[in-house]
Formats: structure tokens, sequence, C-alpha cells
């Protein structure tokens, strides 16, 4: 079965930025192996956006990942995770130099997830038009990996031109790009160019039902098979894709275990758990539950990537 590196999902919301260093080395001590941190600029105040149903607003927290991962480059040996930065509303080419300059600062520890994102109003903001993101998307992962191995660079596309210009200093090698998404578009795109696949898919969660924006997606076996099928038509082989997977957490280290196992099952290479649905508000509370949920997992007590085999507890 196939070796699973366990990290956490970054709780960005409810813990303050003096407390993100003390945190990462205590997640690091446990035995967890990345840091994955979300993405949203901006968000919409409900009482303006009457009627507002998204999954956060105006006073939820989010520290920015590519700064954050700078900040925290130096003190840990974690990987660090975007996912899903949302590609489409910011700039390329900035963006392949914030993302070059975290991978020189952390040794190469730097994997960019990108996405389309869903929110309307975020794209507003960042004047960016919505209709034409997963386009933009597309385009953008063929410059970034350019702007990333390339000294000079010419390129002319649909949303982008470069003429004749590079970084410097450029990455050590090609950042992996990974896409999340599980809707037709992302697995093809997943299939096509991806070095990894962030999936949305809910498993193994008994006591707490997934949200309605998850429910219709397609079983595992079958976004499996479309990547798998997008990746032979673009020459690939569907196993140079990996899987990076969620483990979330509502209040039971073994339920978080029985995930971890059934997305080992589908091949992920990475999981990362999720505690953001206990409603904490400190970092305190995020690191007892992942200090029993690593010991749950067979982390604590050994200094491997891998999550081992344990028996469920009575």
């Amino acid at each position: 079965m196939t070796d699973t590196q366990i990290g956490i999902v970054l709780p960005q919301t409810g813990v303050a930025p003096g407390e993100l260093l003390t945190f990462a080395r205590e997640v690091e001590s446990l035995g967890y192996r990345h840091l994955l941190g979300y993405d949203h600029v901006v968000g919409a105040d409900p009482v303006v956006h009457e009627g507002w149903g998204g999954a956060y607003d105006v006073d939820n927290t989010f520290h920015e990942p590519l700064t954050t991962f700078a900040y925290l480059a130096g003190v840990t040996a974690l990987e660090l995770i975007t996912s899903v930065l949302i590609l489409p509303q910011r700039q390329t080419v900035l963006v392949a130099k914030q993302a070059a300059q975290v991978d020189l600062l952390s040794g190469g520890r730097l994997t960019v997830g990108v996405g389309v994102g869903w929110n309307q109003v975020e794209y507003e903001a960042l004047g960016v038009d919505f209709a034409d993101r997963g386009k933009r998307l597309d385009e953008q992962i063929e410059l970034l990996r350019r702007l990333w191995t390339e000294r000079s660079v010419s390129f002319s596309g649909r949303f982008h031109t470069v003429t004749g210009a590079g970084l410097a200093p450029l990455p050590s090698r090609s950042i992996p790009v990974f896409v999340g998404g599980s809707s037709p578009a992302a697995l093809r795109r997943a299939g096509q160019t991806a070095d990894g696949w962030f999936p949305l898919q809910w498993l193994a969660v008994r006591s707490e039902p997934a949200p309605a924006a998850f429910r219709d997606m397609p079983p595992v076996e079958e976004a499996l098979a479309a990547i798998a099928k997008a990746a032979r038509e673009a020459g690939r082989d569907r196993s140079d894709i990996e899987i990076h997977s969620q483990a979330r957490y509502f209040g039971d280290p073994q339920e978080v275990f029985d995930q971890v196992e059934a997305w080992r099952g589908h091949g992920a290479t990475r999981v990362s758990v999720n505690t953001l649905g206990a409603e904490f508000t400190t970092a305190e509370e995020h690191l007892a539950a992942l200090a029993d949920i690593a010991q749950q997992l067979g982390l604590s007590d050994r200094s491997t990537t891998t999550a081992k085999t344990k028996e469920p507890s009575s």
C-alpha cells in the first residue's frame, strides 16, 4: 500500500500571527511533515451582499499563504503547500517570483497547489474576469513553469505577454504544481498538466455530513479514472500524478485514522489533517487535538514520514 506522508492544514483562522512560529515547531515535533495553507484575499460583507452563503466572509481571518510560508521557512523543516492558491485572480509573473523566493528560502520545500476558486466578490475586488478563470489558469500553469526554468522567457498568450524577461534568482527546480477540484475541467487539468491532484471528496467521515457543495462530486474511483484518461491523452502516466487529500477532524482521532487509511487505499501520497471543523479558537486547542491524532496515527513515537497501520480502538 502507498506510503503516505501526514501533515496538517494550517489553522489560519483563529491563530494570531505571533503564535504561528511556535505552532509550526510543535507540529513538526509531533511527527507531521507538511503545512498546507488556504488562500483567500478578501471576504464578502454579508450585510452588503444580501443572502451571502459562502463558506467564509469578511470577518474570517486568512493569513496570506506565500508570505506566511516565507515567515515559517526558517524555523522548521516542514514542507510548505498551498491548497489552493486561487491563481487566476493573481498576477502570474508576480506569483512566479514570490513562489521562487519561498522555495529558495525553504531549500526547495514549496509545492504550489492552484485552483480557480468560486468567490465572484473576490474576483471583482481583484479586477479579474470570473468567467475566464479556467482558461486563464491553464495558461498560467504553462507560464509559471517556463519562468521557473528559463533564464529569459518570451510568451504570447490570450492573457499574458512576456517578451525576453526572466526571474533572478531562479528556483533550483521547477516547483511542483498541483491542481485542486473535482469538476470535469479540474480533473482534465490534473491529468494533462499537473504534478498532483487535491481531491475535495469526503471519505470515511461519519460524525459530520459533507456540506452540500461536496455531495454531488464524483466518487474517487470515477475521478481517478477521469484523471487517468486525461493523462493518457496527454502522453502521461497516471502513476506520476500524486494525490494529496485531507482527513477531517470533528472530535474523534479514530475517524481521522480511518480517513487516512481510506485515502491510502486510493494511493494518496500525502494526507493533511484538517482540524478547522472543530471550531477551535486557539493554537493550543488545535495542538492538543493534533497530538491525540498523531498518537492515533503512530506519528508521535517515531520520526518517519508515513502513517503506520494501527488496530482501531475499541
